[in-house]
C-alpha cells in the first residue's frame, strides 16, 4: 500500500509537471502554486472535505448503498490500513491526483469531463453493474465542487479537500468493526 501511495505522490504529477511546462512554457514550480499557499483556501478545502465525508458517510448507511455489489467500505476495510497508512494514502492521493487532474487535465478538458474521468478511473462507474455506479453518483458533486474550488481557490484548496475527504472516510471505515 505504501508503494501505491508513493506512486500516486511521485508519478501521477509527472505528466502535469512535464507536459504543461513544455506545451505552455510555464515553469513547473508555478503549477505547485507555492506562492499562493494561503490558510484560507486550505481551511476551506479541509472544511469542504470534512463536510462531504460526513454527508457521504450518512448516505453510505442507507439501504440502497447496502445493496451495492462492490461496496467502498468493504474495499477499504479489506486493505487493513493502519491509521498512519490511511493518512499517508490520503496525503498522497490529495496531492498527486489533484496535481494530475486539476492542474494537469482540467485546463484542457474542463471541469465536467475531468471530473467524470476522475470518477471513472477510480472505478465508480459501471455499465455492467449499474448499482456499482451509485457511489460515483454520490461522489460526482464533491469532485465537481473540488474542480470549481480549484478554479477559485487554487491547487491547495483541491489538495486539502481531497485529503480530508479520504482521511475521514479511511479513518472511519478502518475504525469501524469488521462485518
Amino acid at each position: 500500500m505504501l508503494i501505491l501511495g508513493l506512486v500516486t505522490l511521485l508519478i501521477f504529477p509527472l505528466p502535469t509537471l512535464l507536459l504543461r511546462p513544455w506545451i505552455e512554457g510555464i515553469h513547473w514550480l508555478e503549477l505547485l502554486e507555492l506562492n499562493n499557499l494561503q490558510w484560507k483556501p486550505v481551511l476551506l478545502g479541509l472544511a469542504y472535505g470534512l463536510g462531504y465525508a460526513v454527508l457521504a458517510s450518512f448516505f453510505l448507511t442507507m439501504r440502497i448503498f447496502q445493496e451495492v455489489p462492490l461496496r467502498v467500505e468493504e474495499t477499504v476495510k479489506a486493505l487493513n490500513l493502519s491509521i498512519f497508512e490511511g493518512i499517508f494514502l490520503s496525503i498522497c492521493a490529495g496531492f498527486g491526483e489533484e496535481l494530475l487532474f486539476r492542474a494537469g487535465l482540467q485546463p484542457y478538458l474542463g471541469i465536467w469531463l475531468t471530473s467524470f474521468i476522475f470518477i471513472a478511473i477510480h472505478g465508480y462507474i459501471s455499465i455492467k453493474t449499474p448499482k456499482n455506479s451509485l457511489y460515483g453518483l454520490l461522489l460526482f458533486p464533491f469532485i465537481i465542487g473540488i474542480s470549481y474550488g480549484y478554479e477559485i481557490g487554487g491547487l491547495w484548496f483541491a489538495v486539502s479537500a481531497h485529503f480530508m475527504y479520504d482521511a475521514v472516510l479511511f479513518t472511519k471505515i478502518n475504525l469501524s468493526p469488521k462485518s
